[in-house]
């Protein structure tokens, strides 16, 4: 059975396949006795892959948010594997309080797991009927519907607008706030399936296959969560905290995800401006601290038996100057 998530991708029901798993491994490790980063541990497939390749003496450290996932890596007992209940934002305080001053690598897989659409619950999903929460991290922060019963007409066209890429951004906040005036006779709005079917009732057209509040779901999640501006202050730590050699490796699932890794690569390949008319060397220029390794998607086999790697976007850079 397949279900199509809160991203209009398809899944297997109650599973979580990890995308680009062989790839992304093969690209992280150059060194089997050095120390690693999996930013997200999801449901595990990345970091037990990984910790399979590394030798005694290698090490990760693994992250995330969800609570269900730092319960489900509470299931390793590898004495190479340590499992932090926190954003990979903290990546930079959370390894120095582990006495980690460089890693070997870094991955970072920006997918949501199955699990985490598949219960009603999370609210992430607008095929499931349930609470609109969206929050990775269950225990703190605001949920979705808590952002919704407050934040501005404009606040709201802005998210749906920029985290969406929605066209109809600005209805779509107008029904939103006008269903807000009515929560004293309705009760506030509250449930995934009341969101969605308000947002189907705005949005008339959208491509062939897809949920009309498929890009309402995402951008209010990636808010919510303040994904792509985590994203971009852990792209800043992991340059600094990866040792020369080492590896950055990222897995994005939408156009926002991987135009913020590519243009962070790029820069970091491409080195500081230097203005061409200052008379320096070309041997005393500074050299570029990272340089990119290439771009891969996942094969045809592999969408072929998890549609929802189609749109999985996997860069690599490495660090080659400190």
């Amino acid at each position: 059975m397949t279900n199509v998530d809160g991203n209009g991708l398809q899944h297997q029901s109650l599973q979580h396949q990890t995308v680009l798993l062989e790839e992304a491994i093969e690209a992280l490790v150059w060194r089997r006795d050095g120390s690693y980063v999996d930013g997200t541990f999801g449901r595990g497939g990345h970091s037990r892959k990984l910790l399979d390749t590394l030798d005694a003496d290698g090490r990760l450290i693994a992250f995330d948010k969800d609570p269900q996932a730092i319960a489900a890596a509470a299931q390793i007992t590898d004495p190479r594997f340590q499992i932090v209940h926190e954003s990979f934002a903290d990546l930079r305080d959370a390894l120095a309080q582990r006495g980690v001053a460089k890693v070997s690598g870094i991955l970072l897989d920006l997918g949501v797991s199955s699990p985490q659409i598949d219960d009603p619950a999370r609210g992430f999903s607008f095929r499931f009927d349930g609470p609109l929460d969206m929050r990775m991290d269950t225990t703190r922060g605001e949920s979705a519907a808590l952002w919704l019963a407050r934040a501005t007409q404009q606040e709201i066209t802005e998210v749906i607008r920029d985290y969406g890429e929605e066209r109809f951004a600005v209805q779509i906040a107008k029904a939103l706030i006008a269903r807000r005036a009515e929560s004293e006779r309705l009760g506030p709005l509250a449930s995934t399936g009341e969101l969605a079917a308000l947002v189907a009732n705005v949005v008339k057209t959208r491509e062939k296959g897809q949920n009309p509040a498929t890009r309402t779901f995402q951008a209010l999640r990636i808010h919510v969560n303040q994904e792509l501006a985590e994203l971009q202050v852990t792209l800043e730590a992991a340059a600094e905290l990866l040792e020369q050699g080492g590896r950055l490796v990222v897995i994005s699932f939408h156009s926002l995800e991987d135009r913020i890794v590519k243009r962070f690569m790029q820069a970091q390949a491409n080195g500081p401006h230097i203005d061409r008319r200052l008379p320096i060397r070309a041997a005393d220029l500074p050299v570029p601290p990272m340089k990119l390794l290439g771009r891969v998607r996942a094969s045809e086999a592999e969408v072929a038996a998890n549609p929802r790697s189609r749109s999985a976007v996997m860069r690599t850079a490495e660090k080659v100057a400190l």
